[in-house]
């Protein structure tokens, strides 16, 4: 429970500072954007395991399980 309201705590603080730390200022004049901006966007990929590696250690771990338990009865 000491554990859960820590957390609980800590959560509720990290968002009140993030709430005041987004809050716009009151005596920054806002500026506005004269210029058009073309960005291109890039696709990056993903790190991470590809399917077909998965499911290879996936398999090789169900086959290493089912080989324990014969080993076992």
């Amino acid at each position: 429970m000491r554990t859960y309201l820590a957390t609980v705590v800590f959560a509720g603080a990290a968002f009140g500072a993030a709430s005041v730390a987004a809050a716009p200022s009151e005596t920054e004049p806002i500026a506005e954007a004269s210029t058009a901006v073309t960005v291109q966007q890039a696709r990056i990929p993903q790190g991470g395991l590809r399917d077909e590696a998965a499911m290879v250690l996936v398999g090789s771990a169900l086959i290493g399980l089912a080989a324990a338990f014969r080993r076992a009865a």
